[in-house]
Parts: structure tokens; sequence; C-alpha cells
């Protein structure tokens, strides 16, 4: 089965056996993915080590696509490799960050991922050490994941982003920040251009469905 959750911060209780319903009984065949701010590679440190230790002894595989609360330097230093289709860095063997402009192959559902976003509390945090500039994305997977899309007749079966489409943010009742323009109109441009059967996001802290294909997410967990 796939499982699909909200932002996890870092916060070690939410891989607690009681913290996610069914988790227990999760095995090698099913997957979680995060919806970015992951958090779990943030301060590189020892006791960070530890928990990625603890999560690699799970049965399932996590993955998750990156938000903008993301050390993009520590991130970045895996080597990137093939997984599924499409390009990732694992971090555990069944730790794998999945990577901006991708499309995936689970269970036989293609699966397509865009993270990154503008952080809004940028002016209480320290460049390289609490934010990096590459928590927005650059020409380049902007580039890559448009021609990964055409390779694909730009169809997939579910879109697993950070941030979400501008048109959704505003019908969420929220404001798109500025600093986001290119990448919530380009995630707008996708939105019309390709087919797809649902869009899973993170980042406003939100657990609500905007129509018949958004689902903003946070704590829940969505199947499919």
């Amino acid at each position: 089965m796939i499982y699909i959750t909200g932002d996890t911060h870092g916060e070690q209780a939410r891989f607690d056996e009681l913290a996610t319903h069914g988790e227990p009984d999760w095995t090698e065949n099913d997957y979680l993915i995060v919806c970015g701010d992951f958090g779990y590679i943030f301060k590189n440190s020892p006791m960070e080590h530890v928990f990625l230790n603890r999560l690699e002894k799970k049965p399932y595989t996590i993955c998750f696509c990156d938000g903008n609360h993301e050390n993009f330097a520590e991130i970045n230093s895996y080597p990137v490799e093939i997984w599924n289709g499409g390009k990732v860095h694992k971090i555990r063997k069944n730790v794998i960050h999945l990577m901006r402009g991708q499309i995936y192959e689970f269970e036989g559902k293609k699966i397509f991922t865009f993270g990154g976003a503008y952080s809004r509390d940028r002016y209480m945090r320290k460049e390289n050490y609490s934010y990096w500039r590459e928590e927005l994305p650059n020409d380049s997977e902007y580039k890559e994941a448009s021609e990964n899309l055409k390779n694909h007749n730009f169809e997939v079966d579910y879109v697993i982003t950070h941030t979400a489409p501008r048109e959704i943010i505003k019908r969420m009742g929220k404001n798109p920040d500025p600093h986001d323009d290119e990448l919530t109109g380009y995630l707008e441009w996708i939105m019309y251009s390709i087919k797809f059967k649902k869009w899973f996001f993170g980042h406003w802290h939100d657990e609500r469905s905007i129509g018949d294909k958004f689902r903003a997410l946070l704590f829940d967990v969505e199947v499919v």
C-alpha cells in the first residue's frame, strides 16, 4: 500500500507506533510518502543519525519530497541514484528523498514529485544554517520536470508537492507569497497541463480537501 502524510518537521513522535494508525502493521510491501519538511536531516547531529538508524529498522519504505525547512547541503551530499524510475537520494536503504521533477512507479502507479517552497520565516533564520536558497527550484529542475512530464504524455496517477498551485492556495483562503510566484505559478501550469487522479501537498499545516482532486495534509494519512 501507499500511504501519504504531511510535514513531519523532524518530530520523532510522528514515527511512534502509537502516532500513526496502522503503522505497526506495515510491511516491506508498504510505502509512506511525506509531502515535504521531512526534517530528520536538518542539524546533521549524532542524535539525528541515531534516529535515522532507527527508521532504517522499519520494515516499510519512507519517502519524502523536500520542503523548505530542509538542510539541502546535507541532503545533496548523498549520491544521486535511480530508483523506481526516477532520481533519488538514498539517506538510508529505506529512507529516500524523491527529487524534484521526477516520475516514479509505485505498485504500477505513476507518481510525480516536485518539492520546495519559500520560507516565510526567513527573517528568523540564518542562511546555510537554518535555511538554504535551494529551498526554491532552479531552472534546470523546472526544465527536467517539464521534460519528464512530456515523456510520460503529461499523464500521471498522483502528484506529490510541498506547496500547492497558486489557485489552490487562494481557494484555501490563504495568500500566496510573492517570493513563491514562480513555483506556485509553475504548479498551476502543471495543474492545467496534465491528467492526474489526485494531488497531495503539505506546507500549509492544514487538513482539508479542495475540490475532488486536491488534498492538504499535515498529520492525516491518506491511502492510494
